[in-house]
């Protein structure tokens, strides 16, 4: 079945970095699988290329966390995304990290709470330059609030309980909780992060 576009998009670089993300948890032909079952055939062995042309649509994100679903089960599926948004982390970091400055040999040196007060904002800015994803970061004194106005983990999805698993399991890296998502009828998706402890919130 075709896939409804959303008209937003991701840069295909990060669209690369997902899928190559997939198969480092899946392996090639696990992906190939949940590719099939997406119908994102043309993706086999075909990835995007690596530019920042905005061409990987949000509802290619959220086809690939429905088969994953499909195929696993929803507690299945979401323990494998949850992976993939490691492995999306590391490899984001790798790719990205130096537009956040993350980087820089000072910045590595520097005590968590100013990695955060630095590093958040300057992450969400990134995603609000290349991206169609709509990021916002509060601070609220003994923590910070990263929501999402615009998700493609949750888009034109219906469920019971926050469906942004590649994002709650690439946060979990930097200790974040996700406390709301839009595909549970909230307005935006929202992760909470103490800023001065180096685990999550209780």
């Amino acid at each position: 079945m075709a896939i409804v576009k959303s008209g937003f998009y991701y840069p295909n670089k990060m669209g690369k970095i997902f899928l190559e993300a997939l198969e480092e948890v899946m392996g090639k032909n696990g992906l190939n699988a949940i590719l099939n079952l997406a119908g994102l055939e043309q993706y086999i062995d075909n990835y995007p290329p690596d530019n920042l042309n905005k061409e990987f649509d949000f509802a290619e994100i959220s086809a690939l966390l429905n088969a994953l679903e499909q195929m696993y089960g929803p507690r299945g599926g979401r323990g494998l995304a949850q992976r993939a948004g490691r492995a999306l982390f590391a490899n984001g970091l790798r790719n990205f990290g130096a537009l956040a400055g993350a980087g820089d040999l000072a910045f590595t040196v520097l005590p968590l709470s100013a990695k955060l007060k630095i590093g958040v904002p300057a992450i969400a800015k990134i995603f609000n330059g290349l991206t169609d994803q709509v990021s916002n970061v509060q601070d609220n004194g003994e923590y910070y609030t990263y929501t999402l106005e615009r998700c493609s983990m949750c888009h034109n999805r219906q469920t019971d309980k926050p469906a942004c698993h590649v994002a709650a399991g690439r946060n979990s890296r930097s200790r974040w909780n996700l406390a709301n998502a839009v595909a549970t009828t909230w307005d935006v998706c929202a992760f909470i992060r103490n800023r001065f402890l180096n685990r999550p919130l209780a």
